[in-house]
């Protein structure tokens, strides 16, 4: 199994990323024989990749990243690199790689000390003689400051440093960046490629990787998570029942309490698995005795992770809004198919009586309005919107139709 596999529906991706990584090997091994190095060479140093969300742009960039650091011996003999069994391969797709390095947002934006050190690292040689591969998860989110810096590490960067920079569109990123970037696009993978890599790879039962692939529409990440988790799908379960809830004020503000709380709740449980551990392996790193005190001057480090602590559960609810939104949109998609005599794909099948319940009951043109109130919701919880307020206004749009 290569790295490419991980790409779902992504095969012309996967062909240009194996061709580039082809050329970059050549590179390193011309540049460790003081061999003259290829003239033409479809490696650069800095990629974008765009695309909606779910396509795997992440995965697309990780896995890139992996094939430029694979160490597999096949690959003196013609082999592809990007083996996905190597320890170049193995560190670099788990995260743990020593010159793969990920930066992601941790609340609403990456904030320039966020890449301070990254920004620095990428201008040291690589620990293993390849490549320095840093890789910007949500680079939509960069800040002016932190963008600044960015643009000045791919405007120069070192002959062996990597930017894969990740956004749902060229737009997302400011034009002195991505004219300096190779441009990727990823396209929404089909339902019936997410299902057949769910069978595959997850060994799920063909039916409910049909179900779970055409609920989630292509998303790879969404539709994993729903065949695997049943948590996941009880949260699902729940929010396709919000449009039958919100007949009455009372009832509306309910269903957006309720929301709100199960982002939170969602976000809390991550919270509990992960902060505690980092919490004491810091204050183990710093010196801490067990249940001791902190030696002097190392307070600001734990006020430090708690304040990004603070930004990742903020974010991490947020993220949980957002797939009840694409819920709630997919679930209006679909009254709108069936108000205008469509049956084909439906997404939410499994909530076909409710769906024609609404459809009977509305017109198309409030079913539009409905969608367009929780696009304004998303919206208004990019402007940093107290969630409550925002789910609200929402709620009481959906009633009002």
């Amino acid at each position: 199994m290569t790295v490419w596999d991980d790409l779902v529906g992504q095969e012309r991706v996967s062909e240009q990323l194996a061709a580039a990584a082809r050329d970059a090997d050549a590179f390193v091994t011309a540049a460790a024989s003081d061999a003259p190095p290829p003239e033409a060479s479809r490696m650069t140093h800095a990629w974008l990749f765009t695309g909606p969300p779910g396509a795997g742009r992440n995965q697309a960039a990780r896995a890139f990243a992996a094939a430029l650091q694979c160490v597999s011996p096949d690959r003196a003999l013609g082999g592809v690199p990007g083996c996905g069994f190597c320890d170049g391969c193995h560190t670099a797709l788990v995260g743990t790689h020593a010159d793969v390095s990920t930066v992601a947002a941790v609340g609403a934006e990456i904030l320039v000390k966020d890449m301070r050190d990254t920004v620095r690292k990428s201008f040291t040689a690589p620990a293993n003689g390849r490549w320095q591969v840093i890789l910007v998860e949500d680079a939509e989110r960069l800040n002016e400051k932190s963008a600044n810096a960015v643009l000045k590490a791919v405007e120069e960067p070192a002959p062996r440093t990597v930017w894969l920079l990740c956004a749902p569109s060229v737009e997302d990123v400011l034009p002195t960046i991505r004219s300096r970037c190779r441009h990727l696009v990823l396209s929404t993978p089909s339902v019936e490629a997410v299902a057949d890599m769910l069978v595959r790879r997850e060994g799920i039962e063909p039916d409910v990787a049909a179900a779970v692939a055409r609920a989630t529409q292509g998303h790879v990440d969404r539709a994993r998570r729903l065949a695997t988790d049943p948590a996941a799908r009880a949260r699902r379960a729940a929010v396709l029942k919000l449009p039958l809830r919100v007949e009455d004020v009372g009832g509306a503000l309910r269903a957006a309490q309720e929301l709100v709380d199960a982002a939170a709740e969602d976000a809390k449980q991550l919270a509990e698995e992960r902060d505690g551990k980092e919490t004491e392996d810091l204050k183990t790193a710093l010196g801490a005795a067990q249940g001791g005190r902190l030696p002097r001057g190392t307070a600001g480090a734990v006020k430090d992770l708690e304040d990004m602590q603070k930004r990742r559960r903020t974010r991490t609810q947020r993220d949980s809004l957002d797939v009840a939104l694409a819920d709630l949109t997919s679930f209006y998609r679909d009254v709108l198919a069936l108000q205008f005599g469509s049956r084909i794909a439906l997404a939410n099948t499994d909530a076909e009586d409710a769906l024609e319940r609404l459809a009977r009951a509305s017109t198309p043109e409030s079913t539009l309005r409905r969608i367009e109130a929780i696009a304004a919701c998303g919206e208004a919880l990019d402007r940093n919107v107290a969630p409550l307020l925002a789910v609200e206004a929402m709620t009481m749009a959906l009633r009002a139709g």
